[in-house]
């Protein structure tokens, strides 16, 4: 399969040299090959995947003069032939390794841990000023509806999972789902949001204690900023959430939507697992909820 991606790339930049590559992670859209240990070319698998990435580039490019933290630039890209295998990115390697929670709990300096929170709530500020109206005149982009998208979120829950939920359960599930639906969704103003903020898609340098880059725009879009923070939440707890949200401009206004959203990640993890059998990522969702 890596030898067919390679020829690819040879078609579309044949003066590219490439001296060695392997296989990165196994994503759930995309092949990715390290090409020559310093580049990153991704590859869908499957057509939603094509579109995808295709949006996901447009917005890097779009964002990458707004954002303070280095970011995937594509710089090698083939959108001509639109099917697997033909389509793909490639942009420089970002060095970092995720910062993982436990990366956090070993942090002794208030100082340091203050300075990583500013670095993030920064960030999402930026990604945060491009309004729906800025981005819709320069990118493609659905106009979602939060309230519209938690409600087809709640009835695909209630006839898919409900039947392995017990009963106490499923009453708070409803409730929490009907009290963001009837009040806490409704007038939303939407903006740009990266879409999926949590510790594997943020990069940190350990030496300097410093983030050094945000990855993984595939599910940027139109949308609540307040989910953005739902991921920071989830990664890390409610200390360094707190540190966070209070660093963000009216940022209690949408603390109660972000424990909303956050409440919401496992019965999507859940719902993946069923859509698509697999089974373990069922167990994990499902596990607190039976």
């Amino acid at each position: 399969m890596s030898s067919n991606y390679i020829e690819s790339i040879k078609q579309v930049y044949p003066d590219l040299s490439i001296k060695d590559y392997y296989p990165n992670e196994i994503g759930q859209n995309n092949d990715v090959l390290i090409i020559n240990k310093f580049l990153v070319f991704r590859f869908p698998k499957y057509q939603k995947g094509i579109i995808q990435l295709k949006k996901e580039t447009e917005i890097l490019e779009y964002i990458k003069n707004t954002v303070s933290i280095q970011i995937p630039q594509p710089i090698y890209k083939s959108f001509d032939k639109l099917e697997p295998g033909k389509v793909f990115t490639g942009y420089n390697l970002i060095d970092g390794v995720p910062f993982w929670r436990g990366s956090l709990e070993k942090l002794k300096s208030v100082e340091l841990i203050n300075g990583l929170a500013s670095q993030l709530v920064g960030f999402l500020r930026e990604v945060h000023s491009i309004s729906k109206e800025k981005a819709l005149d320069v990118l493609t982009l659905e106009d979602n509806n939060p309230c519209e998208e938690m409600s087809e979120l709640f009835d695909k829950i209630q006839n898919k999972l409900f039947p392995y939920i017990r009963k106490e359960a499923q009453n708070e599930i409803t409730q929490s789902f009907k009290t963001f639906i009837n009040v806490k969704g409704l007038d939303l103003k939407t903006t740009l949001i990266h879409g999926d903020f949590g510790a594997s898609n943020i990069l940190w340098n350990p030496e300097t204690g410093k983030i050094s880059g945000i990855i993984d725009f595939g599910g940027s879009s139109l949308g609540d900023p307040a989910y953005d923070f739902a991921g920071i939440l989830s990664s890390y707890g409610e200390d360094f959430f707190n540190m966070c949200i209070n660093l963000y401009p009216n940022g209690n206004e949408i603390s109660e939507r972000v424990k909303f959203y956050k409440s919401t990640f496992a019965l999507q993890e859940a719902l993946h697992g069923i859509e698509n059998n697999d089974k373990k990522a069922f167990e994990n969702g499902i596990r607190d909820y039976r």
